[in-house]
């Protein structure tokens, strides 16, 4: 058998119609396939490898750490340098009341401990969410998930749960004395890319202050620059109580955290002890990479750079067979008129090197959200790449 017969045999598949794409290798911008194909990136693994694929430093930092020491036990009894180097570096860039960091696997292990923070800090069970949210997959996670058809299908879910329209004035009015918390993404991300209004976040934020409810904002994909400023939540003037991190996070390694003041954050350590657990949760070689592809982001001044290419790409976008261009800078949807005709254009600019792909609650949108060090000259390429994909496909209608 070879490696495809092999992936569909074995490893388990979510959809029946998986990409399957066999890449061997992967630098900066672009992947190859086992032909030796070469494949410009324009997701970033869903907006992980934000400072691109394989970064020197971080490819460095993991071979230097593992030389050191790998897994020693679990998390938070032993001092382990990169895990107490990357959270200090992190506070360094955040406000002061975001202090406190809970290193996870997963965006969605940060949403699951966040949730359980919030009800334990708060005393409180009521939980706000929003529709067309995404968080996560895990029973929790999936809870707050703003879309029915998958909330469905794995009934019983977390009671308590409520859900609302985002951007909607009338949800402020549901943040109560009886809310734990309210997870809202700082942008929404599977829904197509919606921003939030300013004035909206700003008053939640106040509803949340005024009655003891804790915002929680979920910065997992759009956070670490990729809206054009390090966090998104300051582009509102707002801070939340707990921050959700994950996806770029660990520089291309698998990592989250949930990001809140230590007063709150300390409410885990009693009653009972060791009140949330993780065995690889801020494992030392991860976080070696984090911090690297982290101090990259930083040194090379990545983030001034994106709300600039991202209107060259509203710049080239220009087709009448796009409805509408969607963007918070470099987390971008392209609309079309229909799911079927996204994916076609999907698929053309696949097998012209382009990789891209479509949004969960926005099928009809195509993706882009490249990794952070895209060129001019490469942004150039990729619209020409759609829009050669659209003519022929509109051709050959």
């Amino acid at each position: 058998m070879n490696n495809r017969q092999l992936f569909l045999r074995h490893v388990a598949q979510l959809s029946d119609a998986p990409m399957a794409l066999e890449i061997n290798k992967a630098a900066g911008m672009y992947m190859w396939d086992a032909d030796g194909k070469k494949i410009m990136d324009l997701i970033a693994g869903i907006s992980v490898c934000n400072v691109g694929h394989s970064h020197p430093a971080v490819v460095n930092a993991i071979k230097e750490q593992a030389e050191q020491y790998m897994h020693l036990l679990v998390y938070g009894e032993l001092i382990q340098t990169p895990q107490v180097g990357f959270a200090t570096l992190l506070t360094q860039h955040l406000p002061a009341s975001l202090n406190s960091v809970y290193f996870t696997n997963s965006g969605a292990e940060a949403v699951e401990g966040a949730m359980k923070l919030a009800k334990r800090y708060t005393g409180r069970t009521q939980i706000l969410a929003f529709e067309k949210s995404y968080h996560g997959s895990t029973q929790g996670a999936m809870s707050i998930m703003g879309d029915e058809t998958w909330r469905n299908a794995y009934r019983p879910l977390l009671p308590d749960i409520q859900h609302l329209q985002y951007n909607n004035w009338e949800a402020i009015d549901h943040i109560t004395d009886r809310t734990a918390c309210i997870i809202l993404e700082t942008v929404q991300a599977e829904a197509g890319v919606r921003p939030p209004q300013k004035e909206w976040l700003q008053a939640i934020r106040e509803k949340c202050t005024a009655t003891g409810t804790l915002m929680v904002l979920d910065e997992i994909q759009c956070g670490l620059g990729r809206n054009g400023t390090l966090w998104a939540f300051e582009q509102a003037d707002v801070v939340p109580d707990i921050l959700l991190l994950g996806k770029a996070l660990g520089g291309g390694m698998p990592m989250g955290a949930f990001i809140a003041d230590r007063e709150i954050m300390w409410v885990l350590t009693n009653n009972p002890v060791l009140g949330h657990m993780t065995t690889f949760g801020g494992h030392p070689v991860i976080c070696a990479a984090g911090m690297a592809g982290f101090k990259v982001l930083l040194e090379e001044d990545l983030v001034s750079g994106v709300n600039a290419k991202g209107q060259l790409f509203h710049q080239y976008l220009q087709h009448p067979a796009i409805k509408a261009v969607r963007s918070l800078g470099l987390m971008m949807a392209v609309e079309f008129e229909s799911f079927a005709m996204n994916k076609k254009v999907i698929d053309r600019c696949i097998e012209k090197g382009l990789l891209t792909d479509w949004f969960l609650f926005a099928p009809e949108c195509l993706r882009i959200a490249p990794p952070l060090i895209i060129s001019e000259e490469e942004i150039s390429k990729a619209c020409s790449i759609i829009l050669e994909a659209l003519d022929e496909i509109i051709k050959e209608a």
